[in-house]
């Protein structure tokens, strides 16, 4: 680890005070009466500046430091849990947090699946992901570089008459991870963003509309005129925006909110909702969910990926794995607790399923809609009507009527809905133009029909 680095982030403290924090949390511990435990040091360190109507809104910011430990004591039915956690790095501080963990265990039930992952599971190589870039980013050009996204915007039209303002970002993250089988290990990595809300005004209504980047190297964000031109064009494009007919009709999800569709495959796969026998997708290893010809893979040691790491939140070996195989599901989403509450080994997957990829059969989105030809192109989605036991999906919706694959009017003011298990099987293509650094790796997603609440 780069000491530079570290200085980067948090100047007040040292490689070696992170380490030895962790050390010390794990000896503290033991000698209260631990049998196993497991420590992380955090340093974080951030801006965010917003521009809003041309001015100065905002300016945030960020520098954090905090010690969690989580201390584990073995009993006849079990081990007994107990967490605490601090921001203050001093020993005598370490002391009180471990003392309270241990308290806290005495109080918890004994769980035969609490505990530390099995050592030959835990990960020894820690190859370079390429995820730190730091963005030498003054105060000023932050401020400079959010007024110019928004004057873009709001210079765009003159129907553009409000605005929610421009925001740049930028942040870097340290954790330092140990635990009492010998395991250490420290992940840097960094996160910049740049967005853009502006609103329009015509013929009474009123429409929002926004544009987002996120990278871990800036030199990878769109110019803040780029995204001001797109946040201000799809704003205007949404006025005149009207209800369609209720019936059933072929969908077409833009990427920006395709993805979200995945996420809740992804949920119901997950051991949490599996033991806990709370998913639409219950026991679905080896059953078909989506089409034959769609695969899903995951890559968590991906170059610069948004969610890259070597190891999971149980300190656990990543891998490259697939998920579904045309359309089978091969696996869940397992930590070592919810693996253990299945009588199933731990798939690398504490936190989730990290940067996901899908076959596609389509280069464009453009390419989707010509393949709808006449239908509904969703491009917002409303509320959180997605019921994760049953699968009933419903929410507000906003988009465009198509017409032999060209819009031909914005749509507000409707309802799609359907069950997630029958959208997933009409699942009929999938596009390749993904948005750039997003753990789930969605271009648009096409659908042969969901019910569409609108006119009566």
């Amino acid at each position: 680890m780069n000491t530079s680095a570290i200085e980067l982030i948090n100047p007040e403290v040292s490689q070696p005070e992170l380490q030895q924090a962790v050390d010390q949390v794990l000896d503290i511990a033991k000698r209260l009466g631990a049998d196993d435990a497991v420590a992380a040091v955090s340093l974080d360190r951030g801006m965010s500046v917003t521009a809003r109507m041309g001015e100065v809104e905002t300016v945030e910011m960020q520098a954090d430091k905090g010690v969690s430990v989580t201390v584990y004591r073995k009993a006849k039915a079990g081990q007994h849990k107990g967490s605490a956690s601090t921001s203050d790095l001093s020993p005598e501080s370490l002391e009180k947090t471990v003392a309270a963990a241990m308290q806290l265990a005495e109080f918890t039930q004994a769980d035969d699946c609490a505990g530390l992952a099995d050592k030959a599971e835990m990960a020894t190589e820690f190859p370079e992901l390429d995820l730190y870039h730091p963005w030498a980013l003054s105060t000023d050009e932050a401020v400079k570089q959010a007024i110019e996204c928004e004057a873009v915007a709001r210079d765009f039209d003159p129907r553009i008459t409000n605005s929610d303002g421009a925001t740049v970002s930028t942040g870097v993250e340290l954790t330092v991870l140990g635990n009492s089988l010998g395991f250490t290990a420290q992940v840097l990595g960094s996160g910049h963003s740049l967005s853009c809300a502006v609103l329009a005004e015509g013929n009474d209504e009123m429409q929002r509309d926004y544009a987002w980047r996120s990278a871990r190297d800036a030199a990878e964000l769109d110019s803040a005129s780029v995204i001001g031109k797109e946040a201000a064009q799809r704003t205007v494009e949404r006025l005149g925006a009207k209800q369609i007919k209720t019936g059933e009709y072929e969908v077409l999800f833009d990427r920006r909110v395709a993805r979200g569709l995945f996420a809740s495959l992804f949920n119901a796969i997950s051991g949490g909702p599996q033991y806990r026998k709370n998913s639409f997708l219950l026991d679905c290893v080896g059953t078909q969910v989506l089409p034959d010809w769609l695969s899903i893979s995951e890559h968590p040691r991906l170059q610069k990926g948004p969610r890259s790491a070597p190891f999971d939140m149980d300190a656990v070996a990543t891998r490259e794995q697939t998920l579904l195989e045309n359309g089978v599901v091969q696996q869940y989403l397992l930590g070592v607790y919810s693996a253990r509450k299945l009588g199933l080994k731990t798939t690398g997957n504490a936190g989730g399923a990290r940067n996901v990829r899908l076959t596609t059969n389509a280069e464009t989105q453009a390419d989707l809609l010509a393949d709808m030809g006449t239908g509904l192109w969703v491009t917002e989605l409303m509320g959180q009507g997605v019921n994760p036991v049953t699968g009933d999906y419903s929410r507000g919706a906003g988009g465009f009527w198509v017409e032999n694959g060209v819009a031909v009017h914005p749509v507000d003011g409707i309802t799609i809905a359907g069950n997630l298990k029958d959208m997933f099987m009409d699942i009929r293509g999938v596009s390749a133009d993904t948005e750039a650094n997003t753990n789930i790796a969605c271009g648009a997603v096409l659908l042969n029909k969901m019910t569409v609440a609108g006119e009566q």
